[in-house]
């Protein structure tokens, strides 16, 4: 945890660093109509990717290297590499694809319920919402 908060400090960590460990123990909740707004640092310089979780991404990466290494010459292609060479090729389809993975459950629930009072001119809460999409009585 020191080694993230030092990171953090001299805007070498990844991330923006809001709401990590303020310790402001402010526990009120944000307004609905309050969006949050993710700063990004510049002056960053480096990234760093932990693949340690997810065994299919991180054998997805070692067989690209593997792959890729695989030549008579020339320097070693390291995985910094293939990521700037697929950045590029990232479409705004990719984007909406990333967009909704990073959505909570509850988030996802609550998008629902704005788009159906939206479509129907309702002004329904969350209870009376699943009550009627789950045909509760």
């Amino acid at each position: 945890m020191e080694k993230i908060k030092k990171e953090e400090e001299n805007g070498s960590g990844c991330g923006n660093g809001i709401g990590v460990g303020s310790g402001s123990g402010n526990k009120a909740r944000r307004s609905k109509i309050d969006k949050q707004v993710h700063l990004i640092n510049k002056e960053q310089t480096k990234f760093f990717v932990d693949a340690s979780g997810d065994k299919q991404s991180l054998d997805l990466i070692f067989d690209l290297l593997a792959r890729c290494n695989q030549k008579p010459k020339g320097r070693e292609i390291i995985f910094k590499d293939i990521c700037l060479l697929a950045l590029p090729k990232i479409t705004d389809k990719d984007i909406e694809r990333l967009q909704e993975s990073s959505l909570s459950e509850m988030e996802k629930v609550q998008r629902a319920l704005e788009e159906f009072n939206l479509n129907n001119g309702t002004n329904l809460e969350l209870g009376e919402f699943l009550v009627k999409k789950l045909n509760i009585n």
